[in-house]
């Protein structure tokens, strides 16, 4: 096989240097193989080449141009996009040619995940979300076409269309193919007509695919998704509600183009309706001369003040002999038309064909990929000295219209008038190739561009021009004539009309008697509303869009009924668009007006000749559009307050942006790095921690049934270092959690407030935890509770003493029975005859020899060490309570996988006794936190509480109530254990009283004097909820399934077997009963 890696760069996406293509281009068509030799080209030695152009219309015109009408079709996974296969010699070797093409862009811009949702986020996070470029789903046909094609081919040429699309569309073509063979040699070829001349300079001057207007069209289109994306949801969803009757069924875009073209339309109208009238005054002067009238112009033109020009008239009438001053004979030229670029082609047709611009630019494609016109969007407007003329004009000498004026000028030579653009990449548009098959609007277009084209090659049409001027009474007027000498381009052109005007002959010092003189009075009158042509002349003085895009942006705001327009084809707001522009500039961002896209367009330009970094474009203009975002949305009753006027009184709406659903980001997810974010369940029973990369990724969190609300607070946690994590504001059930968490409560779930990580059962994971938390949230959990159980696992990993809790045969087991739960120093195993987790009452509890340091041991350097072996960390107490400012020793390790050692600062003795440490246990930890100690394997030094033990049989632990109550800063104990390692559900007050503090609080709830609650936290599956005293009322706050217990607290009645309801044996029911 031919070897044509000498020529091309290896590189991820190879492509050949411009100076090395033109070396060999002398080589690319050194001949074209014969009929007769086809059979010999098939053989393994030729090489293939893929080309592929941007269209199926191109794609044949090149094949039929290149294999000279033999070539070989057949079917691609696309029907719309066919494969062309014909024999061809380039780089002096016999190739195989395989010619195929796209549709267009064959990869878009879309966001991820939950961002794609108009109720996956708040707008104002599309600015940041993150985006992919993926192929369309339209599109996968065409994709795959091309993967299957590439993986046979050596070379690769791009024959896109040579403007900053096509380069993209390149980029896009060139990344699919290398991505199934990286090491594909690709060229680039740049063409500006389908003709066969044009066909070889392509293939004899191939080159590099240009990355930077690759990356300007990049940045266009993300910054369009962006920013169009936000302002339409934002737009859309809001305006729903609060004009539900005439826009629930409205899709209200936003576009940073389209919304300065609809600026355009409502500041012209504006000018219209708020101009008044102005009265002005002139004098005429009439003259009759051998059967003819004739005006003369007064050469002040006219007055705005009545008693001055009355003044003026008055003279001229007492003296009414006019006196000729002055007569001047001078050539007159009109001008024939420049060469006509994109622009020109869509004004010309709007004003002359009466055919739109949107229009006009699909029929000028199709006549381009047919072969009969150049390629229609350029901004050139100029021929290049060396361009073949000649050749042009002579293909229209057949025609019978207009055949006799191209011959004509084909004898005196054609003289093109240029103008002042070029976009250095195509010609103006000009025919390519004589046709008269055309009908309808492909007739007219292609009519026009000839004639345009004849006559701009043509002269201009010459004429001449006579003054004459008069004076009466020292006021001067002058009248003008015109007579044609030569029509010239005039006679091709029908478009321009040059008419003669015939006025007396006048010497110079003839006097002679006006017919009239008169003073008249008229008004000023106001501009006219814009037309087609003018929009897309302002579009373009201004900056907006490019001369591809003026189409698509004037169809897309008539479409979307923001303006209208008249029979005689001018343009009229409508009144959603009229509202939109005055509720945008009531805010003080002129969105309408086109500042901010033309600095964008300048900064496309700058990327596309390497002046300009793209991602620092992307960046600036990001920050630029998300803050006019952030204002507009602060301000959206200034929008309600415009649209009110055309719509009616608006309803009234909460929130900025009025989008259920929304949910400012906790943090990044520690598994993608997207953003998590607080969703509802969709039955609405509950909400859950989601990461906005869903499906892709599904690390979640689920809360509780007892959190009934939970929304992100803007305030960042000041503890959870090395992570941006913000607070969440909760609201819980009443009496869902222990008694010093209050009902609504702003906390963080990043494990620096273990009491609330413990309440909800959840244990927020690290980027180094976030394989197990990623796995451990599943949709059948209520509680989060599999993120707590991994989080253990990982956290007991450096435990010297591990055992395993096994549910025996004859036990009922939880949800997730199968898991592993790993307790520190404990083991708890459910045998035979045992109730199960979640509903036990007695355990049986085996105390093992613990082999770490004793709680709160100190080091030989009097350092305080936690369970873990390692020196504690010492903290202080931020929040407000009357702990504030107090300090203590935690774990210094993450979250995910610290100990539960927790020691205050005051209570410590350098000498290494820990006396009051039991003590110090029962006060109020940092932030609310549940005190985290463990069963001490030591005596406690507790006074007050040494003859009080739970129902574990061990000392049981002093607390005191946080929550806001009648039962507020009273002290009770409890089991002293965690509640995920067998905490029982021991109750009882430290003041020996089973109600409340306040003896009338008791009697208004009308309660037994023997109240008491039991708080039961259960080891991984269900909460045990226990007693608090003899005669007390259980209350479970485990998380799972919950079952009242029984009146006696731990003491757990077993359940009687059921009997049968018709013989009354156990054993089994009456549907299966022996007897029946």
């Amino acid at each position: 096989m031919f070897d044509v890696s000498c020529l091309a760069i290896l590189r991820k996406w190879t492509v050949l240097p411009v100076t090395t293509a033109r070396s060999v281009g002398r080589l690319l068509i050194a001949h074209r193989p014969s009929s007769s030799s086809s059979s010999s080209l098939a053989s393994d030695q030729m090489v293939r080449v893929l080309n592929v152009a941007e269209k199926n219309d191109a794609a044949k015109s090149l094949a039929d141009i290149m294999s000279r009408g033999r070539y070989n079709k057949r079917e691609g996974l696309s029907r719309f996009n066919k494969i062309y296969e014909f024999p061809f010699s380039i780089f002096n070797q016999n190739c195989q040619m395989t010619m195929t093409s796209v549709s267009g862009h064959l990869l878009n811009y879309e966001f991820v995940g939950h961002y794609k949702k108009w109720y996956g986020c708040n707008p104002v996070a599309l600015f940041d979300a993150p985006v992919e470029k993926k192929c369309l789903q339209d599109y996968t046909d065409i994709m795959r076409t091309l993967e299957r094609e590439a993986r046979g081919c050596e070379i690769l040429i791009i024959w896109t269309d040579c403007d900053r699309e096509g380069e993209n569309i390149g980029f896009e073509v060139i990344g699919v193919c290398t991505t199934v063979k990286p090491l594909l040699k690709v060229y680039r070829a740049r063409f500006s007509e389908i003709t066969p001349q044009a066909v070889t300079r392509a293939l004899n001057n191939l080159g590099m695919a240009d990355r930077n207007v690759s990356d300007a069209v990049d940045v266009r289109q993300e910054l369009d998704l962006r920013i169009g994306a936000a302002f339409t949801r934002f737009q859309t969803l809001r305006l729903k509600q609060v004009f539900p009757d005439v826009l629930a069924d409205q899709l209200i875009s936003y576009g940073s183009c389209q919304f300065p073209t609809l600026g355009f339309v409502v500041e012209r109208y504006k000018q219209v309706q708020a101009f008044v009238p102005e009265p002005f005054w002139k004098i005429r002067v009439l003259h009759e001369c051998d059967g003819e009238e004739v005006e003369f112009n007064w050469k002040r033109q006219r007055l705005f003040d009545y008693m001055a020009c009355l003044v003026l008239y008055e003279h001229c009438i007492e003296n009414p002999i006019a006196t000729v001053v002055d007569v001047v004979s001078k050539p007159k030229s009109k001008w024939r038309p420049v060469a006509l670029d994109t622009v020109e082609l869509e004004k010309l047709a709007s004003r002359k064909l009466k055919i739109n611009a949107k229009e006009t630019m699909k029929i000028a494609e199709k006549l381009y990929t047919q072969g009969f016109i150049s390629y229609p969007r350029t901004e050139t407007n100029m021929f290049p000295k060396e361009f073949d003329l000649r050749t042009l004009v002579g293909h229209q000498t057949q025609d019978q219209n207009w055949g006799g004026f191209a011959a004509a000028l084909l004898e005196r030579g054609p003289t093109p008038r240029n103008g002042n653009k070029t976009d250095q990449a195509h010609p103006p548009i000009h025919p390519t190739k004589y046709t008269d098959q055309l009908q309808g609007n492909e007739r007219r277009i292609y009519e026009f561009v000839v004639r345009h084209f004849l006559a701009c090659c043509s002269q201009d049409a010459q004429g001449h021009e006579t003054i004459v001027e008069i004076d009466i009474n020292e006021e001067r007027f002058s009248i003008s004539g015109l007579m044609i000498i030569a029509r010239n381009y005039l006679d091709v052109y029908p478009y321009d009309k040059w008419n003669a005007k015939v006025i007396p002959t006048f010497n110079k010092g003839d006097t002679f008697q006006p017919k009239c003189i008169e003073m008249s009075q008229s008004e000023t009158s106001p501009p006219s509303l814009l037309t087609e042509a003018d929009l897309i002349a302002l579009m373009e003085k201004h900056g907006i869009g490019t001369d591809a895009t003026h189409a698509d942006h004037i169809e897309t705001i008539k479409s979307r009924l923001y303006v209208g327009v008249r029979d005689d084809g001018k343009f009229v707001p409508g009144e959603l668009g009229m509202g939109l522009v005055e509720g945008y500039d009531a805010m003080g961002y002129e969105m309408s007006k086109p500042n901010l896209r033309a600095e964008l367009e300048q900064d496309l330009k700058r990327i596309s000749e390497g002046q300009k970094n793209k991602d620092i474009v992307l960046v600036e203009q990001i920050q630029k559009y998300k803050q006019v975002f952030i204002e507009a949305s602060r301000q959206a009753s200034k929008l309600d307050q415009a649209l009110s006027q055309f719509f009616g009184d608006a309803q009234q709406v909460t929130g900025i942006d009025c989008q259920p659903g929304h949910s400012n980001p906790l943090c990044a997810c520690p598994s993608c790095g997207l953003d998590m974010i607080i969703k509802a369940k969709r039955d609405g029973t509950g909400l859950f921690l989601s990461c906005m990369g869903f499906p892709d990724c599904r690390c979640s969190v689920w809360f509780p049934a007892s959190v009934l609300e939970a929304v992100v607070d803007d305030s960042l946690c000041d503890m959870c270092t090395g992570r941006a994590l913000h607070r969440v504001k909760f609201k819980f059930k009443p009496g869902s959690v222990p008694p010093f968490i209050p009902n609504e409560y702003l906390s963080c779930i990043g494990g620096c407030d273990p009491s609330l990580n413990e309440a909800l059962g959840i244990a927020f994971p690290s980027r180094s935890a976030n394989a197990s938390f990623a796995g451990s949230h599943g949709r059948n959990s209520d509680s989060g509770l599999g993120s707590s159980l991994s989080a253990e696992m990982s956290r007991d990993s450096e435990s010297t003493s591990t055992v395993t809790t096994q549910n025996g045969p004859g036990t009922s087991q939880g949800r997730n029975s199968s898991t592993r739960s790993v307790v520190h120093n404990s083991v708890t195993r459910n045998g035979p005859g045992m109730l199960a987790t979640g509903n036990a009452q007695m355990r049986e509890n085996t105390s093992l020899q613990n082999a770490v340091r004793p709680l709160g041991a100190h080091n030989g350097n009097n350092t305080v060490v936690c369970h873990c072996g390692q020196d504690a960390k010492l903290l202080t107490v931020r929040k407000e309570g009357p702990n504030t400012g107090r300090q203590f020793y935690a774990c210094t390790k993450p979250v995910d996988s610290k100990c539960n050692f927790f020691l205050w600062a005051d209570s410590t003795d350098t000498s290494g006794n820990d006396g009051g440490l039991a003590g110090s246990l029962s006060s109020v930890a940092p932030r609310n936190s549940f005190v985290q100690s463990q069963h001490l394997p030591f005596p406690a030094n507790n006074s007050g509480n040494n003859d009080i033990r739970c129902a574990c049989g061990n000392e049981a632990k002093l607390k005191t109530v946080q929550k806001d109550g009648p039962n507020k800063g009273r002290q009770f104990y409890s089991c002293a254990k965690p509640y995920n390692q067998g905490q029982c559900s021991f109750f009882q007050w430290a003041d020996g009283h089973t109600g409340p503090s306040n003896p009338a609080s008791a009697s208004n709830r009308n309660e037994d004097s023997n109240f008491g609650r039991g708080f039961g936290f259960g080891n991984g599956q269900a909460g045990n909820g226990g007693g608090g005293s003899e005669h007390g009322r259980g209350s479970g706050y485990g998380r799972g399934s919950w079952k009242k217990p029984s009146a006696g607290g731990s003491d757990a009645t077993p359940k009687k077997k059921r009997k049968c309801g018709l013989c009354g044996e156990e054993g089994h029911t009456k549907n299966k009963c022996p007897h029946k």
